[in-house]
């Protein structure tokens, strides 16, 4: 039998290999011979795609029932007479319900294009010697198109990036290299829809998921932060820089401002369904350990100046 390609031995699994087993060996194939990974090369190009089809008989219950099944006569002498008398075919649900000549198959791609309908039922006829002539009758075969697939896959973006949406480029499980357009405002748990990025022309659902962000915290619609100040700043107040999502802003420390103590910043906050959050800010207030010899002396003299003992109420 010509063309006849050993699915199982392509995926590197053995016969009785389970769907988990499976599906394991083609993510792993597919990103090796990924035509991205591998730019140019025709040899990884053809094994990319024998690994997608093999994937796509045996992670099917029925289509590799019927692999399984044709497979037992590909390599028998005689195997048209034989295969024509074995019709008890197992259909697209797992169950005997065709009855189909193998025989009628003059080669193992014939077979692949029924078993993942790429064409009709009927088996492709030898080449025509003669040329077509008009007034003469040709029979026309048409391309049926595989079903449509929805698929699923998990993105992580940074928070940055969560808020502002945009162009993103993803790698899915199958090896497939997307550049998609991301909404705004993505929160954690979130599904985008992707129409026509799924299998053969269904869609694609990305479950979002918002990576920790070193100095933001999300609390709903809020998002709160930890300010470090310098003790000048804490008593004397006035104007400092807050980072944000839209960049630094400028805030009001208030005179004589506790550490711990946490101050507003309204609407600068995470936008949820068309509502954005606060930002809420914690003073922390921070003592410089390395001091030059002036600010030392300064240090000093307010010291000797300074009225104010923290201590003098201490409940004992």
């Amino acid at each position: 039998m010509q063309n006849f390609r050993n699915y199982y031995a392509i995926l590197g699994v053995t016969r009785d290999a389970t769907i988990e087993e499976i599906k394991q060996s083609f993510r792993k194939l597919a990103r090796q011979y990924h035509p991205d990974l591998n730019p140019g090369n025709k040899e990884a190009e053809e094994k990319f795609k024998d690994v997608g089809e093999a994937y796509e008989v045996l992670s099917d219950v029925g289509k590799r029932a019927q692999y399984d099944q044709y497979s037992r006569f590909w390599n028998k002498g005689g195997f048209q007479t034989v295969a024509a008398k074995a019709k008890n075919w197992v259909g697209r649900n797992g169950k005997a319900d065709e009855e189909l000549d193998y025989g009628q198959y003059r080669d193992f791609n014939s077979f692949v294009d029924h078993l993942l309908n790429r064409r009709t039922d009927r088996p492709t006829p030898p080449p025509d010697r003669d040329p077509y002539r008009p007034g003469t009758t040709k029979t026309t075969y048409t391309v049926a198109r595989p079903s449509p697939r929805h698929a699923e896959a998990q993105l992580t973006v940074p928070l940055e990036r969560a808020y502002t949406g945009g162009k993103e480029r993803i790698r899915l499980e199958d090896g497939r290299s997307l550049e998609v357009s991301m909404p705004a405002g993505m929160v954690t748990g979130q599904k985008v829809r992707l129409k026509g990025q799924g299998v053969n022309g269904g869609d694609l659902y990305l479950t979002i998921e918002v990576s920790p962000h070193p100095f933001f915290k999300l609390d709903g619609s809020d998002i709160y932060c930890q300010l470090p100040v310098t003790p000048t700043e804490a008593v004397l107040g006035g104007p400092i820089e807050v980072p944000t999502l839209d960049g630094l802003v400028k805030m009001m420390i208030p005179a004589g401002v506790r550490s711990g103590q946490r101050l507003r910043l309204g609407g600068k906050g995470y936008p949820i369904e068309g509502d954005r959050g606060d930002q809420i800010v914690e003073v922390q207030i921070v003592t410089p350990r390395d001091l030059t010899s002036q600010e030392r002396d300064l240090y000093e003299k307010l010291r000797q100046l300074e009225s104010f003992n923290p201590r003098e109420d201490l409940p004992i």
